[in-house]
């Protein structure tokens, strides 16, 4: 094709995006800012720039900037609730190895980690505090029902979930290469123990 013919073609059209492909655009940049920064010190000036749209458009969307805050958290929440659900059909035969092999694999979704914690440190906001008590007794609730694990296999399997949590945001894993410490913590050393 020569030059010249390529000149003549009209530009392609962009493909305008609707307004839930936006919205989930403006989510996703809301995870990733408020996952660093929190509640308080992030501007939805910021998201919204991120993204590409008006900061008047990300309040139309979602109402205020607390809002656009829950949002994130819950779509954080629905999605490792995803994640479990999907690996206990997976495994049925073996609930609770496959909650825990889907937490471990959250780690690599580090981002979202951060915004968990970001949500628990916003809890001193009562409407914040509400979403996280709602949402924690249905991650209990239904690792409770696929499970039947009793009480305390059930609060062991939710503070090794909250350890993970932690380890994510301080890259505990990076450090695992190097420090016992680490790997003591995040169990490495005692899966060398049973392996080797």
């Amino acid at each position: 094709m020569s030059r010249a013919s390529s000149r003549e073609r009209p530009p392609a059209r962009r493909t305008r995006m609707s307004r839930d492909e936006r919205r989930e655009m403006v989510l996703d940049a809301a995870i990733v800012e408020f996952a660093s920064y929190g509640l308080h010190g992030v501007t939805t000036d910021t998201i919204a720039e991120r993204v590409g749209v008006s900061q008047p458009y990300v309040i139309r969307l979602f109402g205020s900037k607390k809002g656009l805050f829950l949002e994130a958290g819950q779509r954080v929440f629905d999605r490792i609730m995803r994640a479990l659900r999907e690996a206990v059909e997976r495994q049925p035969q073996e609930p609770m190895r496959a909650l825990q092999r889907a937490y471990v694999g959250l780690m690599t979704q580090r981002e979202e980690l951060l915004m968990l914690i970001q949500v628990f440190a916003a809890s001193k906001d009562p409407e914040v505090l509400g979403t996280v008590h709602e949402r924690m007794e249905e991650l209990y609730n239904y690792v409770k029902e696929v499970t039947g694990e009793s009480e305390e296999n059930l609060r062991l399997l939710f503070a090794q979930a909250m350890l993970l949590t932690a380890a994510a945001s301080i890259d505990l894993y990076s450090l695992a290469e190097e420090k016992e410490w680490a790997r003591t913590l995040l169990g490495f050393n005692r899966i060398r123990k049973r392996t080797g």
